[in-house]
């Protein structure tokens, strides 16, 4: 295997501190919200140049959106990446996660084809505005790739025996994974901390050419798959939770013992949720 390419797939999101529903329309208000790379593919992008650092290569970080996602390419860049690739054009705008990951992967090959096949594709698990966990999956599935989901740690990448070995958070626990190359790996939070960059990168990455696609010049020839036309998902209604409006009750400890709190808190729970009660006298009488 020659040198490492790794690619980073990352998006550029509102802040969703400062995000706001419209009061008539029920729509997410972007106007005049900041914009961060998604913090979940930040965990990626540190995965990937520290594979970079060990073993040697180049990092390419890859975003499709409008023209101001520019600047999270920029900042990327800043963190020590070593190119970047805007995919913009408007024939994207509505796409849901089936439309954005038949371009991304389009543009992932295109990538391939111009720099060198990727031996790794890194997301993060999911962003923070959408929250599907699809995207990274979906471009696997089409570019029919190996994938390792919910990655806690690079344990291993062999590049001699072109594989990887990872570990993965799941719910019974933490399973050790391995798989061969070119695989697609989405990053968990918390896995690692992401470098402040350097100086020199810092002013490279504000000279720095951004390589810019639209369809076209990544390779997509039906537009029916982008955008709109290729987005089957309806989102009916975006709303903002309501406020709570039933509060905490406390129950004063003092030197009452552990028996008695537990039958106050169960009295309490079955008073608010009967059908808790019921339940439970069920599964006791095996019934």
């Amino acid at each position: 295997m020659g040198a490492l390419h790794i690619v980073v797939c990352i998006k550029q999101v509102p802040d969703s501190a400062q995000i706001r529903v419209h009061p008539i329309y029920n729509t997410i208000m972007r106007q005049g919200v900041p914009t961060i790379i998604n913090p979940y593919d930040l965990f990626a992008l540190e995965a990937a140049l520290q594979l970079r650092d060990q073993f040697g290569g180049a990092v390419t970080v890859l975003t499709m959106g409008p023209p101001m996602a520019e600047e999270s390419l920029r900042k990327a860049l800043a963190f020590g990446a070593d190119r970047a690739v805007l995919l913009t054009d408007r024939a994207f705008a509505g796409s849901d996660t089936l439309a954005t990951t038949f371009a991304l992967a389009s543009a992932v090959s295109k990538i391939g084809e111009t720099w060198g096949t990727p031996d790794i594709v890194f997301c993060g698990k999911q962003t923070i505005d959408g929250d599907t966990a699809q995207v990274g999956p979906g471009i696997a599935s089409r570019l029919e790739l190996n994938q390792l989901t919910y990655v806690a740690k690079i344990s291993k990448l062999d590049l001699e025996a072109g594989a990887i070995e990872v570990e993965r958070r799941a719910e019974g626990g933490t399973q050790l994974l391995s798989t061969k190359l070119p695989a697609l790996v989405t990053m968990l939070e918390g896995s690692n901390e992401m470098r402040r960059g350097s100086l020199a990168c810092a002013l490279a990455a504000a000279q720095a050419e951004i390589t810019v696609w639209n369809a076209a010049a990544a390779g997509i020839e039906d537009l029916l798959n982008c955008g709109l036309k290729g987005s089957p998902t309806i989102v009916k209604k975006v709303f903002a939770p309501g406020a709570h409006t039933v509060r905490a009750q406390q129950i004063e400890l003092q030197d009452r013992n552990a028996d008695d709190i537990a039958r106050d808190l169960l009295d309490q729970i079955f008073i608010r949720q009967p059908q808790v009660e019921a339940d439970l006298m069920r599964m006791a009488s095996g019934q």
